[in-house]
C-alpha cells in the first residue's frame, strides 16, 4: 500500500489513523446512548471479540435475546450487569470484615 502526504508533508495513513480513532469513539458514545443492542454494538460496549461473544451466547455464558430465532440482540444494562459481576473485595473491605468475623467470634464463646 502505497503512503501519500498531504499538503502539510504529513502521511496520509496518520491521518485515517487518527480519523477512525474518533469514529470508534463516536460509537461508543452512540451504544451508550441505545438499550437494545446488536452483537457488533455489543462488542463495542464490552470490548468481546465477535467470536467470543458468538461463543457465549451459544452457551448461554451472557444475556441475550433472538425474537427471530436468527438475529441476536442484547439488553444494554443486563450486559453492564453481566460485566460487573464477581466483584472482588478491596483491602478495606476484606479487614473490615475479617475483623468483624473475630470480634463475633470472642462474643460467642
Amino acid at each position: 500500500m502505497a503512503v501519500s502526504s498531504n499538503r502539510k508533508g504529513a502521511p496520509m495513513t496518520d491521518n485515517l489513523t487518527e480519523i477512525n480513532a474518533r469514529l470508534e469513539r463516536i460509537e461508543g458514545l452512540l451504544v451508550a446512548n441505545k438499550s437494545v443492542l446488536n452483537m457488533r454494538e455489543a462488542t463495542l460496549l464490552t470490548g468481546l471479540s465477535l467470536s467470543h461473544l458468538y461463543k457465549l451466547t451459544s452457551t448461554n455464558g451472557i444475556p441475550c435475546y433472538k425474537p427471530t430465532g436468527k438475529a441476536i440482540y442484547f439488553n444494554r444494562e443486563e450486559l453492564e450487569a453481566w460485566m460487573l459481576r464477581g466483584r472482588k473485595a478491596t483491602a478495606e473491605e476484606i479487614e473490615t470484615a475479617a475483623c468483624t468475623h473475630v470480634t463475633m467470634k470472642k462474643g460467642v464463646k
